[in-house]
């Protein structure tokens, strides 16, 4: 009997809370190749390698194939390639065939990819299933000038093939769940823990330069049957009893009549079964009306813990630059509004180093987006190049004059050594522009950390909000104040905002994204979440509020404002008191002057509470949630709560008596300090 032909394939994905990623693109490139390819019974597909191995073990797994296929983008490239040559040093006459979405389109740039990695036999150029299932039809003959989009070798030279259309109708390639693909790898792997990878539509209509969906070719959205198709892949995420679901479409929530359907159906398949447990979704830029029920739907049934509202930049010159349509701000702010209101938490993100962005009109966009409403957490990206955008063509990064480097890529709250063999992928980062210098990407990344310490840590958001909202004075001032105050001053406040500024210039010396802390769970944490641990475990937090006060204070002082200090030292006691700490045996019963409290959570729910004087009694819940460590008030307050910005605890009101509007005399809260000095060694 005709031995048949052993193929590998690879696609390394990085582990996500102990749980790996079903590896979906090699998932499609099978199944298509199954019901098109006709000789596919010649072929013997192996278990597929889906997340990081030991090179040594990929290669002893592999080393007797005669075809290893890898799926290949930024955050496995580097890992891919090292297998890959391993695997030819072992045996020569492995053909090595490469595609996904980090390889080159242009014809320069994939030659050169070509020879950087001359042990690439050929590379796939573009959507792959297609092109996979022809290659595997001429295997036999190694004949490969009558199949599309390749880039192969043929003695000394490079010989490139006509790019080939996008497959139309989506229903065209077999669902790897329905077929089959992935059970053997389960049930091969009975310990694993999943996550489903999904994919319901293909495409994006926008054209943002930083992203490769923004390509043109690719604008045209495809889409997947409900019926007979995303229904039943649902149904077997159920039945396998996969937890997690990570949407690859680029915009869920565009489609009334498919996404919340869908939604519906997983709704119905948790209630009914306890599976999947949650459903991440990419939330579509043109945030409308169908967004919000996706999103709220989600909320409700506990399949999402928020919403995101993206936008990337608030400038018009930025957003031009980057052909980036936003959402509108009356929009944004009627959601916003509204996801308040039902008690969902939302979230934005905000891109640092866009072209024409300024560090006065970034600081501009994100108080405007504070202003509006979002005072839960803005996430400040940085820029990076990612292979096929129009943002990495060399015209346009001279364009804008990109100061680009390269460093590792981190993951966050990724564990310290995670880096099996030591072998780091890495990224191209922006670190400056013709309209944001390195010094002022700097002041700007610097911004960023002290905007996400003092606000979305909720560190000192009550006294920020009560300033803007009582006394006028705007979020931008604020944040401005503490980012310049602290470049001349000492003490506790300062040594921290001075670490930002370092991590920032190290990460344009092509340093790491965040900071390693082997004390602290051993693992990497963004800047503002390390420095909200430090300043409460070192014992520096009396100090820090001291400090801070200050510098608000001086704020008040400039603009000429009277009789603040006895409202805001009570708002900053107020925060203080409500901050979320571990080793709590009682509730706590303050008594305010001012009714503070209700001034702040109007403002969070875009409502507005006028400041009164009376008699105001509130009890913090500091026994409902309880951390019996520090490691575990780290992982679950300061880690899990990044996004939702639970970071304090509830506080009910039980009694008040008003008297007249009108700001007077100042009584100090009645309130527990947070303890000795030895609780923080």
């Amino acid at each position: 009997m005709k031995n048949k032909i052993k193929v590998g394939m690879v696609q390394v994905n990085n582990s996500f809370s102990g749980q790996n990623y079903l590896p979906l693109s090699l998932g499609f490139l099978v199944s298509y190749a199954e019901f098109h390819c006709k000789n596919f019974k010649d072929f013997e597909f192996l278990n597929p390698i889906y997340k990081r191995v030991k090179v040594k073990d990929a290669v002893e797994q592999y080393k007797d194939c005669d075809i290893v296929a890898f799926s290949v983008y930024v955050w496995n490239n580097n890992i891919s390639m090292r297998i890959a040559k391993e695997l030819k040093k072992v045996n020569p006459n492995i053909l090595i065939i490469v595609g996904g979405c980090h390889i080159p389109e242009r014809p320069e740039y994939i030659e050169k990819y070509m020879n950087d990695n001359p042990y690439i036999d050929i590379a796939s150029i573009g959507e792959g299933e297609r092109v996979f299932t022809d290659f595997l039809e001429k295997y036999p003959t190694r004949s490969w000038d009558k199949v599309e989009s390749l880039i192969y070798r043929d003695g000394g030279k490079l010989i490139t093939t006509p790019q080939a259309e996008r497959i139309k109708d989506m229903n065209e390639i077999p669902s790897p769940f329905i077929e089959g693909y992935f059970d053997d790898l389960i049930k091969d792997n009975p310990d694993e823990s999943w996550i489903g990878l999904w994919e319901t539509n293909r495409g994006c209509p926008f054209s943002c330069t930083f992203c490769d969906w923004g390509v043109g070719f690719k604008k045209k959205v495809s889409k997947y049957d409900l019926e007979g198709r995303l229904y039943e892949e649902i149904d077997w995420f159920t039945k396998n009893k996969i937890e997690f679901i990570f949407t690859c479409d680029a915009n869920f929530g565009m489609y009334k009549d498919r996404d919340l359907p869908i939604v519906e159906k997983f709704i119905e398949n948790k209630d009914k079964h306890g599976y999947p447990h949650a459903l991440s979704v990419q939330n579509t830029k043109n945030s409308n009306k169908v967004s919000y029920q996706v999103q709220k739907r989600l909320s409700d049934s506990g399949l999402s813990k928020g919403a995101l509202i993206a936008f990337q930049s608030l400038d018009k010159k930025t957003l031009k630059a980057i052909r980036r349509s936003n959402i509108k701000l009356d929009v944004f702010y009627e959601l916003q509004a509204k996801f308040m209101e039902d008690g969902i938490k939302t979230f934005s993100d905000i891109i640092l180093g866009l072209p024409e962005e300024t560090y006065e009109s970034f600081t501009s966009g994100v108080s405007k987006l504070i202003d509006m409403g979002q005072h839960n957490r803005i996430q400040f990206n940085n820029l990076s190049i990612l292979p096929n955008t129009e943002m990495g063509d060399p015209e346009y990064i001279e364009k804008y004059g990109l100061d680009i480097v390269e460093n590792d890529i981190i993951n966050i709250h990724g564990a310290l050594g995670e880096w099996i063999d030591d072998i780091y992928e890495t990224q191209h980062m922006v670190v400056g522009t013709k309209s944001m210098p390195g010094e002022d990407w700097v002041k700007t990344r610097t911004f960023g950390y002290i905007v996400g310490f003092l606000h979305f840590n909720k560190l000192f958001q009550i006294p920020i909000i009560i300033a803007k909202s009582v006394y006028g004075i705007s979020y931008k001032d604020i944040f401005n104040k503490f980012v310049t105050e602290n470049e001349s001053k000492t003490g506790a406040l300062s040594d921290l905002f001075k670490d930002f500024y370092q991590h920032a210039r190290d990460m344009q010396n092509g340093g790491p994204e965040f900071v390693s802390s082997k004390k602290w769970l051993n693992i990497w944490w963004p800047p503002d979440e390390l420095a909200f641990i430090r300043a409460v475990t070192e014992g520096k937090i009396e100090d820090f509020y001291e400090d801070a006060k200050d510098i608000l204070f001086s704020i008040f002082e400039e603009k000429g404002i009277k009789d603040y200090q006895s409202v805001i030292s009570e708002a900053i006691n107020l925060n203080k008191s409500l901050i979320k700490l571990p080793n709590q045996t009682k509730d706590l019963e303050v008594k305010l002057n001012y009714n503070i409290w209700d001034v702040y959570n109007s403002t969070l729910l875009g409502k507005q509470t006028l400041l009164t004087k009376g008699n105001f009694n509130y009890e913090i819940d500091r026994t409902t949630e309880t951390w019996d460590s520090w490691e575990d008030w780290c992982t679950k307050v300061v880690w899990w709560s990044n996004k939702k910005g639970a970071y304090l605890y509830d506080c009910t009101a039980v009694k008040s008596t008003k008297t007249k509007n009108k700001v007077m005399n100042y009584e100090k809260i009645e309130s527990e300090p947070f303890g000795d000095d030895a609780r923080y060694q």
